[in-house]
């Protein structure tokens, strides 16, 4: 074939131009170009391996790192938190598991509205709630947490995708209201709030432990990696509480506050051989179960955070005191006619002339003049040493969360009024905790040891703050303050032999005295070996009555004869009827 035949087959066949004959191809290229454009594919696949090598040869942990991140998680394996138990191995608080439910909101959003009304339901939640829950722009919401397994397994079925859930555990509380005050409770995230739960915190918690695995889109572990700590249980907590004389304490103190229209009430019952508290309890209280409704005044601990001025039931103190440095004796006669003493240009009385009154009989009597003519024998400050000896002034030493301190003046700022008055127990304040702890040196033939709300084998030391002598000589005068012709013969036991005294005082409100009382009792039995120290507190009855012989002393008798009972102490005394005076439990205030 020719070379004019070869031109002509390669000419257009649509137009009939033949390719040379083209403008663009007829421009002849500099030989240069094509070395630039081959040189450039070169630098780029120079460029391209120099950042293969870079990223797989020195930034490969950088790179694992963040590869890890989108896919691999560590999971937290909770620890199960201690045991609360009371003396004897019953439960008071323990751990039950549950799961926290959690969502996706993109992947939720898209359910059919039949499963995400079913799934509100379940939840017991507001579906417009649940649908606000989910409006958000965050990858992960937790829809309800503490969700209980049944309910768990019911939602899982619905099928929805991006829901899953997480294990948690929820506390549980078998005695509910009646320990509250004792236990305490914990939040949603495991961590003691108040009481024991509080108090005991880094001992109950434990240490959680956790795990590395996979997840894919939805969050569903697809491997195991390794498992980086194992969870370590939290310890348990073995306290001195006694659950049977905790629920008598607690239902004698709720019949009494609700049968005298009081505004609050609380009781301590302390071992008086061991220091340890038996039982405590408060109202109004709350369920540990169930803090939907709550407010502040339910969860106070009103014997350990609440002071009040003893009243009458500090007479004991100030007339030890004088036995022990000999201004008196049990005989020594003091003379209270006309029921008034005038000091300076203020007079202090009694609610009834008592006339020539022996030291004994003005604790069985209850006389603010007699009380404060002894106190004013002595030096303020022995008084003021006697105080503070017995805990007055100073926070408890218990390691329970809130407990307070009290007031007591110092003594070089005294005048001789308010010597006199804080000797029967006005100008002065203590906590319910404080004036039981108190007792122990009457108890205890002038000792007084710590007081504590864990169970305890080993003998505790104990403190001599004044002598034996002078401590059951106050006991004796205690129990004619309890017996018959005392201030308090409603707080006799039958079977018993019984010690205390009454106590009423004017509540203190912005500053000034008002007439609203505090009504109390502080007692212990039995008087020939004394086991139990009882103390009682109501605020503001207002049902009529509100001596402390009147509305605090009956508890103290129901609490003491059950209590004594259940911790098989034998009787020490023959007498079985209560005589109780019509004229009785009128004590000076």
């Amino acid at each position: 074939m020719t070379r004019g035949t070869s031109r002509n087959s390669r000419t257009a066949a649509g137009k009939g131009v033949p390719f040379v004959a083209s403008p663009v191809l007829a421009t002849k290229l500099p030989a240069w170009r094509s070395r630039v454009v081959l040189f450039l594919i070169f630098a780029a696949f120079l460029t391209l391996a120099g950042r293969a090598l870079w990223l797989q040869g020195m930034s490969t942990d950088f790179l694992q790192k963040q590869g890890a991140s989108r896919y691999a998680r560590t999971l937290e394996l909770p620890a199960t938190r201690g045991k609360i138990t009371d003396r004897n191995g019953s439960v008071l608080a323990s751990s039950i598991p549950v799961r926290a439910v959690w969502a996706i909101p993109d992947d939720v959003l898209q359910a059919p509205k039949e499963k995400i009304q079913a799934l509100a339901k379940l939840l017991d939640m507001n579906e417009r709630d649940l649908r606000s829950k989910l409006d958000s722009d965050r990858g992960f919401v937790y829809l309800k947490r503490q969700v209980e397994l049944d309910t768990v397994d019911k939602i899982l079925k619905l099928g929805i995708a991006g829901i899953d859930t997480r294990k948690e555990y929820k506390r549980y509380y078998p005695e509910g209201e009646v320990m509250a005050h004792v236990v305490g409770f914990t939040s949603v995230e495991d961590k003691g709030q108040d009481g024991m739960e509080l108090a005991f915190q880094k001992t109950l918690v434990g240490v959680t432990g956790n795990r590395r695995v996979i997840k894919d889109r939805l969050g569903r572990i697809v491997e195991d990696i390794e498992s980086v700590r194992e969870p370590h249980d939290g310890k348990d907590l073995t306290l001195s509480i006694d659950s049977k004389i905790q629920y008598i304490a607690f239902s004698a103190l709720k019949d009494a506050v609700e049968l005298h229209k009081a505004k609050a009430g609380g009781i301590v019952v302390l071992d008086a051989k061991t220091g340890e508290v038996l039982a405590l309890a408060n109202l109004p209280t709350y369920n540990p179960n169930n803090r939907s409704v709550l407010t502040g005044a339910q969860l106070r601990n009103r014997v350990m955070t609440d002071t009040f001025e003893p009243g009458s039931t500090l007479k004991p103190f100030t007339i030890a005191l004088a036995l022990e440095n000999k201004y008196i004796t049990p005989a020594t006669m003091i003379q209270t006619a006309p029921g008034k003493l005038k000091i300076g240009t203020a007079t202090i009385g009694d609610a009834h002339a008592s006339g020539l009154l022996s030291v004994a009989q003005v604790i069985e009597k209850s006389s603010n003049v007699g009380t404060a003519k002894i106190a004013l024998q002595m030096e303020p400050h022995e008084m003021w040493d006697m105080f503070t000896s017995v805990g007055f002034g100073q926070q408890p030493k218990v390691g329970f969360p809130g407990a307070v301190a009290g007031r007591v003046r110092p003594y070089k700022s005294w005048r001789p009024i308010e010597q006199a008055t804080m000797s029967y127990g006005h100008g002065i304040s203590v906590s319910l905790l404080q004036i039981a702890h108190a007792y122990m040196i009457f108890a205890r033939d002038g000792e007084i040891i710590p007081v504590t709300f864990q169970r305890s084998s080993d003998q505790p030391i104990a403190q001599r703050v004044i002598s034996e002598k002078t401590a059951r000589a106050t006991r004796g005068m205690l129990e004619m303050a309890a017996g018959p012709t005392g201030t308090a013969p409603q707080a006799q036991v039958p079977g018993y032999r019984v010690a205390g005294k009454t106590g009423t005082a004017y509540k203190i409100e912005k500053g000034q005295y008002v007439k609203k009382y505090v009504a109390s009792f502080v007692g212990f039995a039995p008087v020939s070996d004394p086991r139990i120290i009882v103390a009682v507190m109501i605020d503001e009855p207002s049902a009529g009555k509100h001596y402390g012989g009147q509305v605090a002393a009956p508890i103290f008798s129901a609490v003491t004869a059950s209590a004594l009972r259940a911790m098989n102490v034998a009787p020490d005394s023959s007498i079985t009827n209560i005589i109780i005076p019509a004229d009785a439990a009128m004590e000076n205030m």
